[in-house]
């Protein structure tokens, strides 16, 4: 039998695409946590994925990241395709001119691959490591989100027109998402020209109302869902751990609208991949990105889930959210 002709690459954050988040395991030492990460993005890839997604908190906290975009460059040069995005960034505590540079230089070494996502923070732990004010986090992020977000469209460049990879983000712009759970965030999100994420959690009626603000407000970008998933018998403590990690320093007014943990949790591949196509729809949502990790989920379980997911959930589920075809004049 012919092989099947290859799936063509997604952008990032492109309409329809599924794309994994990627977690440090920290019962690891940091060697084995470096190659986890990258032995994880090639295996997505393999497994069907379109693209990888990493994000940032500090001092080892529940399985996280202090360098997200450095490690999305690792991924790229380890994955046989697709994308990364660090996403989300958390901008309050990086100047935006610096973060437009990194991307726009990583965007030069992988053409085509590299998406970013950014957040203004919750937690105090990564404020205090950085002698920075949890304050200032939201208003720095007003200010700093158009800015970024025209960087890498390749305007407003100012004093840093002469950089040749920010000049060249006016052919191939770096797309750009807003974490975005409020009103008031998505409508910053659109006069900002990024798209929006969505967390794991929330249910899907708020989201959807949320999506309809955001394109009320003239937003066209990304609507990237995030779901949490398992197919089989689910570690259900780990998810609950999770949760209360999450809670602890959550606004209420996100809590409010979670829907338990968050995870769907299936043991037949085709109630998975239906749930799932549900959910987009749902929501309003453009493109899926999905987890599986938590701190008590080993680097083998998740691999494990990978491959599954990659087997026999994404087949069906692409054919699920699969645009309907144009009808012919």
């Amino acid at each position: 039998m012919p092989e099947a002709a290859p799936r063509p690459a997604a952008a990032p954050f492109a309409a329809g695409s599924v794309s994994l988040r990627i977690y440090p395991h920290n019962e690891l030492d940091a060697p084995g946590i470096a190659a986890q990460l990258l032995g994880h993005a090639a295996l997505a890839a393999e497994a069907g994925f379109d693209g990888v997604m990493t994000s940032e908190h500090h001092g080892g906290f529940a399985g996280y990241l202090p360098n997200p975009l450095q490690v999305a460059g690792w991924m790229l040069d380890a994955m046989p395709a697709g994308w990364a995005a660090a996403c989300p960034v958390l901008l309050p505590l990086r100047p935006p001119a610096l973060l437009a540079e990194e991307a726009a230089w990583l965007a030069v070494r992988h053409p085509g691959r590299v998406g970013l996502g950014v957040a203004p923070g919750a937690l105090g732990l990564d404020f205090r490591v950085m002698d920075a004010d949890l304050a200032d986090a939201v208003p720095r992020f007003r200010t700093g989100l158009p800015r970024l977000a025209a960087m890498l469209r390749g305007e407003d460049l100012g004093d840093l027109a002469g950089d040749r990879a920010l000049a060249a983000c006016a052919d191939r712009p770096v797309p750009v998402l807003s974490t975005a759970m409020s009103p008031a965030a998505v409508r910053r999100a659109a006069g900002a020209g990024t798209g929006i994420l969505y967390d794991g959690a929330s249910d899907p009626a708020r989201l959807r109302d949320l999506t309809q603000r955001y394109t009320d407000a003239g937003g066209t970008g990304a609507r990237v869902l995030i779901r949490r998933v398992w197919l089989g018998d689910p570690p259900r403590e780990a998810f609950e751990r999770q949760h209360v990690i999450y809670q602890s320093y959550s606004a209420d007014a996100a809590r409010e609208h979670w829907r338990g943990t968050g995870f769907i949790c299936r043991d037949d591949p085709a109630e998975l991949a239906a749930d799932l196509a549900a959910a987009l729809r749902d929501t309003g949502a453009t493109c899926l990105n999905l987890r599986v990790q938590v701190p008590g989920v080993s680097a083998g379980a998740a691999r494990d889930q990978i491959r599954a997911l990659g087997a026999h959930v994404l087949p069906l589920l692409r054919t699920a959210i699969r645009p309907e075809p144009e009808e012919s004049a």
